[in-house]
């Protein structure tokens, strides 16, 4: 099952989004402020709202005033996504409405679990509406539903819209310091437990392993072997180390440069054994060599057949490794965000002479400020 579209309504910048396609490779670009990031953190929303963190969620960031197009004058928010099953029939949907109470914060009114009766017997489409939720609530009810088979499908989704972004390697990064050694079943968002999740690989799937290290060998060539294991004296805790090419000396996270660290977490994120439905990747390309963002293209592009990617980029380089299908640009018009998926079709004779950066600095693809 894939996420064949969303919809969003009055959430930050996005009055109406109106349906937008999602496909395997989903490339935003556009400029500064356009809500490339919005669009971005509403998956995050999803997350907290699955996880029945929303109000803690909404407290930490600006209340419902700083979720809401233009504060509470838009008078709720609300989300749809369509899913298509393995025959890439349209097959199930969620959808929820939440409005502002006087305390600030946001409070389901409507909340449901859809399925097309139609998906079996034709590719139309026929919705039966299925309420879980019939308002009052701050929490989603998605974990009540006595037919779980009806909502089940959608924990592998909403758990997998965690956004990542690797951008602090500064001293005080928890990427550079120690982990819990068993803090291994999934990447967290910012690579924190980095360490425990490689260890995991090289224990679990030493050929996805050796794969990983191969590549991040390819960009760092002084480095010989990543050495992943609990540290002897206390072995609830786990460093990235690893060892340069000549040399019996072993180093730790601190000794790397910040654009080999960042590609390091890319690479377990984008090249594990049992990647998430969904990857959701901010400026993915930050400080990293051209040589290493073309690395890059190639790992998204690999893991795109296994989970359905996502990510915002400023980087040209990077965006001349995707087709035009594979973009989405997000402008600004009339005080609100918009979204156009361009089509090497309407785009015609221009990519005989240009490339797809080079349209973009033209402004003919637009997402230009």
């Amino acid at each position: 099952m894939s996420i064949h579209s969303i919809h969003i309504e009055n959430f930050k910048s996005i009055r109406d989004s109106g349906p937008v396609r999602i496909r395997p490779l989903n490339v935003l670009i556009g400029p500064n402020g356009a809500g490339k990031s919005n669009f971005i953190a509403f998956f995050k929303f999803l997350n907290m709202l699955f996880q029945e963190q929303l109000q803690n969620h909404i407290a930490r960031k600006g209340r419902s005033d700083g979720f809401m197009y233009f504060g509470r004058q838009s008078k709720y928010i609300a989300g749809k996504i369509v899913f298509t099953n393995d025959e890439d029939k349209i097959s199930n949907r969620y959808r929820f409405k939440m409005e502002p109470d006087q305390a600030n914060s946001l409070f389901f009114t409507e909340e449901y679990s859809d399925y097309n009766m139609q998906t079996r017997i034709s590719n139309s489409v026929s919705w039966s509406n299925k309420p879980i939720n019939f308002g009052g609530t701050t929490e989603t009810k998605l974990h009540d539903v006595a037919y779980s088979k009806r909502t089940e499908f959608l924990k592998d989704f909403f758990q997998s819209f965690k956004v990542f972004h690797f951008h602090d390697t500064s001293d005080s990064s928890k990427l550079k310091g120690f982990c819990n050694a068993t803090d291994y079943e999934s990447l967290v968002e910012d690579g924190s437990n980095l360490p425990a999740f490689l260890y995991r690989m090289k224990e679990t799937s030493p050929k996805h392993f050796k794969m990983l290290e191969f590549t991040i060998k390819s960009i760092a060539p002084f480095i010989d072997s990543l050495y992943l294991q609990p540290d002897k004296i206390n072995p609830n805790q786990i460093e990235l180390r690893w060892k340069e090419k000549g040399y019996d000396n072993y180093f730790n996270a601190y000794s790397l440069s910040d654009g080999t660290l960042r590609f390091i977490c890319l690479c377990a994120l984008l090249m594990q054994p049992e990647p998430p439905s969904t990857i959701i990747i901010d400026e993915p390309e930050l400080g990293l060599h051209p040589a290493a963002i073309n690395k890059l293209s190639a790992m998204i592009k690999s893991a795109s057949e296994f989970a359905q990617i996502i990510i915002s980029t400023q980087s040209t380089n990077l965006l001349d490794q995707f087709n035009p299908e594979d973009i989405l640009v997000v402008e600004r018009e009339h005080d609100q965000t918009v979204f156009k998926r361009l089509s090497e079709e309407e785009l015609g004779e221009w990519l005989d002479g240009y490339t797809i950066s080079e349209l973009w600095r033209k402004n003919v693809l637009g997402g230009r400020p």
